[in-house]
């Protein structure tokens, strides 16, 4: 029996990722959407969730693709009318309500998955197996796109809770805590705030991964091709995962990687996460940058204008 999903938030990331990959996926059924401002046509769609569980009571699942931070109110009424619960990333605006989140699933004993989309990346298994048992000695990262190309228009992006290029930033964190063999810790921090804006659009960062540093480099105005790349330096050879997970090469030679994409890979995580009756909420990534805006020190930059 196929899993009756509703999706909620209908923006770019819905249209293009999630209602694809459900389609492509025989454990589910794709029932119905919300959202304030949006449709999908062919789909019924409500304006908010309670209306949507209103509607179709066959729904068993959803997927939240809201902005943040409307995030937990929306998963907070989900899990307490007995839905199973995804969460795109990040799963919340604080760590503290994801861990309440995380506490009324298992009150509620349904499926509650923060889900890390880059994780997903077609060669990021295949760097974690190939760090296994191997030394650190540095690692670089390079996180660059144009936030007018990648996030038009999305003024939630620049609000307190929108994370600003940790939005981004955020997915090279989920692959370093999946691959790195040891903890991450925040040593030092410096984001650049635009003076009109409330969260970062550039960011440099220095961790430190069982005695190895791991550089950085975040930047929400890169002109040209983006940079989604990670450089590991170990005692067994260099690593490079590129192009946000999809890419692996092993001393400058590319490796082969497993075909499934991204979200097709996720949703059939997901799949399985609820018919165990499971619930997966890794909030390490999500930790990493809530230090970083801890402690970061502030530097102001010019206005960002659209």
């Amino acid at each position: 029996m196929s899993i009756n999903v509703g999706l909620v938030g209908l923006g770019k990331i819905a249209r293009d990722q999630h209602v694809p990959a459900l389609a492509a996926n025989g454990a589910f059924s794709l029932l119905a959407g919300a959202s304030p401002h949006s449709s999908l046509a062919g789909m019924p769609c409500y304006r908010d969730i309670q209306t949507l569980l209103t509607e179709v009571p066959a729904i068993t699942a959803v997927a939240l693709c809201t902005t943040p931070q409307a995030r937990y109110d929306t998963a907070r009424y989900a899990l307490e009318h007995g839905r199973h619960v995804l969460l795109e990333k990040p799963p919340g605006m604080t760590v503290s309500e994801v861990l309440a989140l995380v506490r009324l699933a298992q009150q509620q004993r349904v499926t509650l998955f923060a889900s890390w989309h880059s994780r997903y990346g077609r060669a990021v298994e295949p760097a974690r197996a190939w760090l296994s048992g191997k030394t650190l000695r540095a690692v670089s990262v390079v996180w660059k796109e144009n936030v007018r190309e990648w996030h038009p228009g999305q003024a939630w992006i620049w609000r307190a809770g929108g994370l600003g290029v940790f939005d981004p930033g955020i997915n090279a964190l989920s692959i370093l805590t999946r691959i790195l063999p040891g903890m991450l810790r925040l040593r030092d921090a410096e984001l650049f705030y635009p003076s009109n804006c409330e969260t970062p659009i550039a960011a440099r960062a220095a961790f430190d991964s069982n005695g190895a540093a791991v550089q950085m480099e975040l930047d929400f105005l890169h002109r040209g091709t983006p940079s989604w790349n990670i450089h590991v330096d170990t005692d067994g050879g260099q690593l490079g995962l590129l192009a946000g997970g999809s890419v692996m090469e092993v001393d400058g030679r590319a490796r082969q990687t497993p075909a499934i994409a991204e979200y097709p890979a996720l949703y059939a995580h997901f799949a399985g996460l609820v018919r165990s009756g499971a619930s997966e909420v890794d909030l390490s990534p999500l930790q990493l940058v809530a230090d970083a805006f801890l402690c970061g020190r502030r530097t102001a930059v010019e206005p960002f204008i659209e």
